[in-house]
C-alpha cells in the first residue's frame, strides 16, 4: 500500500492555485483550437486542453483529499484577455505569449511531492517542448506588429508586447511633452497645437524606423539568397555536402541524408528554397515581411497611446485639461500595465500600479523643467 502524502496548513491554497493554472491552461488551449485553422494543430491544442482537465480533476481530488471544499472555478481574467485576442486576431498573435508563460511555469511542480508522484512536471515540460515546436512552424509570422523590431522584438516576434510597447512609447513621450509645456505655462491652443505636432513627429519617426529596419533586413536577406543561388549553380557538390550536413545534424544517418539531399538537388528550386530555409534560416516568401505594413502599424500603434494627453485639450483649457489630460493619460497608462502583466506574468495590479508611477514621474520631470524654462525665459 502505498504510504499517504504529507499534509501541511496551506496544502488547500496550493491546491486551489494548483486547479486555478490547470483550468485557465485548459480554457485557453480551447480558445486556441477554436481559432486554429490548421487541422492537425488544431488537434495538438484540444489533446493539450484534455491532459489539463486531467490535471484539473488530480487536484480536486488532492483538496478532496485533505478535506477542503471544490469550489466551481472560472479561468481568471488574464486567461479570458488572452483568448479574445486569440479569438479577435488569430491564435499567433498571443502564441509566444502563452509559450513564454508556459516555459515560465513548467518547474513549478518540480518541488511539490503530489504533483511529483502523480507525473505533473514530465507532462508540464512536455508542453512547453510542443509550443515550442509549433512556434518554430511558423506561427508568430502571421501579423505585421509581430515583424516589428528594434526593442519591441524582443521576445520571439512577440506581436502582443510589440502592441502595448508601441502605444506605451506613444502615451509616455506625449504625456511628457504636453506635460513640460504646461509646466511653461502656455496657452491651451499652444498645448495642443503641441500635442499634435508631437503625435505625428513621433508616429512619422516610429514608422521611418520600422520601414528602414524591416527594408534593411529584406535586402541583406535578398543578398543572401542571391549568394546561395550563385553557390548552388557553381559550386552544387559543396552545396549539397552542406546539406547532407544539416540534415545529420537533425538526426538522420549519412545514408539517408544523402539519399535526401541528392533528391533535393535533383531540382534546383527546391534545393535552393532548402539551403535558404535550413541554412540561413530565412522564409523566400515572407523575407521578415512588409515593410510598409511594419511602418503603418507602428505609426497607428505610437498614434493610439500618444493621443491621450491631448485629447482634453480640444474640449478644455487650463487647469480642467490638465488635470483631464493627467486622468485620462493614467487610466491609459493603467491599462498599458495591465497588458504588459499578460506576456510578464506579474499581478495586474502590480503592473498597472508601476506603469501609472513610471509615467507620472516621467510627466513630473517634464512639469518641472517646463516650469523652470518659463520663468527663466519670462524674466
Amino acid at each position: 500500500m502505498d504510504k499517504p502524502l504529507p499534509t501541511g496548513p496551506d496544502d488547500a491554497a496550493r491546491y486551489r492555485e494548483n486547479l486555478q493554472g490547470e483550468i485557465d491552461s485548459a480554457s485557453l488551449y480551447r480558445a486556441l483550437a477554436d481559432t486554429e485553422p490548421d487541422p492537425k494543430i488544431k488537434q495538438v491544442y484540444q489533446r493539450l486542453a484534455a491532459v489539463e482537465d486531467a490535471h484539473a480533476e488530480f487536484w480536486r481530488r488532492q483538496l478532496q483529499r485533505v478535506g477542503a471544499s471544490v469550489r466551481n472555478l472560472k479561468s481568471g481574467w488574464r486567461t479570458r484577455a488572452l483568448g479574445w485576442l486569440a479569438r479577435r486576431f488569430g491564435p499567433q498573435f498571443v502564441l509566444p505569449t502563452i509559450n513564454t508563460l508556459e516555459a515560465r511555469d513548467s518547474t513549478q511542480y518540480d518541488v511539490q511531492p503530489e504533483a511529483v508522484a502523480g507525473g505533473l512536471p514530465g507532462m508540464e515540460r512536455s508542453h512547453a517542448r510542443i509550443l515550442r515546436a509549433i512556434e518554430g512552424w511558423g506561427g508568430a509570422e502571421g501579423s505585421a506588429i509581430a515583424r516589428l523590431e528594434g526593442r519591441h522584438r524582443g521576445m520571439a516576434g512577440n506581436s502582443l508586447r510589440a502592441a502595448v510597447l508601441g502605444a506605451n512609447d506613444g502615451l509616455v513621450s506625449n504625456l511628457s511633452l504636453v506635460m513640460g509645456i504646461a509646466g511653461a505655462e502656455a496657452g491651451s491652443n499652444a498645448i495642443l497645437v503641441t500635442g499634435l505636432a508631437g503625435l505625428v513627429a513621433g508616429a512619422c519617426s516610429m514608422a521611418l524606423g520600422e520601414w528602414l529596419s524591416v527594408n534593411s533586413s529584406r535586402e541583406l536577406y535578398q543578398s543572401q539568397i542571391a549568394t546561395e543561388k550563385y553557390e548552388l549553380e557553381h559550386v552544387p557538390d559543396e552545396e549539397k555536402e552542406e546539406m547532407v550536413l544539416i540534415y545529420q545534424a537533425k538526426g538522420l544517418g549519412e545514408k539517408e541524408a544523402r539519399a535526401l539531399a541528392e533528391r533535393l538537388m535533383a531540382n534546383k528550386g527546391t534545393a535552393l528554397d532548402t539551403l535558404v530555409r535550413e541554412e540561413l534560416g530565412i522564409d523566400p516568401e515572407e523575407l521578415g515581411g512588409s515593410a510598409w505594413a511594419a511602418a503603418g502599424t507602428s505609426f497607428c500603434l505610437f498614434s493610439a497611446g500618444a493621443i491621450f494627453p491631448v485629447a482634453p485639450y480640444f474640449a478644455l483649457a487650463g487647469w480642467p485639461a490638465l488635470l483631464a489630460s493627467l486622468g485620462l493619460s493614467g487610466l491609459a497608462l493603467a491599462l498599458v500595465g495591465a497588458g504588459t502583466s499578460l506576456f510578464t506574468g506579474r499581478h495586474v495590479a502590480f503592473s498597472a500600479g508601476r506603469q501609472v508611477a513610471i509615467g507620472f514621474v516621467a510627466a513630473a520631470i517634464t512639469f518641472g523643467i517646463g516650469k523652470l524654462l518659463g520663468v527663466s525665459l519670462g524674466g
